[in-house]
């Protein structure tokens, strides 16, 4: 697949379109970290898919309110961190944008049990504001700005070892661009590095999660539609207790399913599984 491929931050060289303050808000690279600072003892090591980054840190904070305990929030891909998982890394709870990872660490021994599912994703089409692509849930726009020859770079998360990448490669080849925009691709080592390359400046849009644009420092400023779900398959998002999980990594779990932590997920744009299954 012919296809530019970014992934270190010495090759982050944009001409930033945007306030630099809208940029700062997001992870440079494949890993963030972030700590609820409170309660005693060690923090839980939590694990999230990239997705997760500002809805989960949200959720973090009113669990310190209400709980008085300290995390350590690891953002990422979700393939990468299913490695790291195999690697020994020590993290307790892993929270995925896939849940045939979570499955597949369960059945090879590495976590509690198989979980269960915390949202239903989404995926959605960006641009920067000076853009002037048509956006629309069925990337028809795309398809015609494709045959304009009027997009020079895409972005999507890498499809190798991201889940939002696997949709968005889905979405492009069931609205048939996939071949026409493979030559143009920009991958990100995951959607939240991604979401930096299609607003940027360095490409002309891209396919990202729509959580991420939710965040309110984000939201107001860029354009954006949700991409129809029938183009791509369901973003199942799940998690599960590794085996290297202490009581606090099982308190946050708990929480993770009362009705507050729930609301902040659906005001991201979680969806909420018609039931939470095992």
């Amino acid at each position: 697949m012919a296809a530019l491929l970014i992934s270190r931050p010495t090759k982050l060289l944009f001409h930033w379109a945007i306030a630099v303050s809208l940029i700062a808000c997001l992870p440079l690279q494949s890993h963030a970290h972030t700590a609820v600072r409170s309660g005693q003892g060690a923090p839980a090591v939590i694990a999230a898919a990239a997705d997760l980054k500002f809805a989960l840190e949200a959720v973090a904070q009113l669990y310190r309110q209400q709980r008085g305990r300290e995390l350590r929030l690891v953002f990422g891909s979700s393939g990468v961190m299913a490695t790291q998982i195999r690697n020994g890394a020590p993290y307790e709870l892993y929270m995925s944008a896939d849940e045939s990872y979570v499955l597949t660490l369960h059945k090879d021994g590495y976590l509690e049990d198989a979980g269960t599912v915390y949202g239903l994703g989404r995926l959605a089409l960006v641009s920067p504001v000076s853009s002037r692509l048509e956006l629309d849930p069925r990337l028809e726009g795309l398809s015609r700005a494709l045959s304009r020859g009027e997009i020079k770079r895409f972005a999507i998360a890498n499809p190798e070892h991201a889940p939002y990448g696997v949709r968005a490669r889905e979405a492009l080849q069931a609205s048939g661009s996939w071949s026409a925009i493979q030559s143009k691709l920009v991958f990100g080592e995951n959607v939240s590095q991604a979401l930096q390359f299609a607003i940027g400046g360095s490409a002309d849009g891209g396919l990202v999660a729509l959580s991420l644009l939710l965040s309110p420092t984000l939201k107001e400023k860029l354009r954006y539609s949700v991409v129809d779900a029938s183009l791509h398959q369901p973003l199942v998002q799940r998690m599960a207790l590794t085996t290297k999980a202490g009581e606090s990594a099982r308190d946050f779990y708990r929480f993770l399913s009362e009705p507050s932590a729930r609301k902040v997920l659906e005001s991201y744009g979680f969806e909420a599984p018609r039931r939470m299954r095992p």
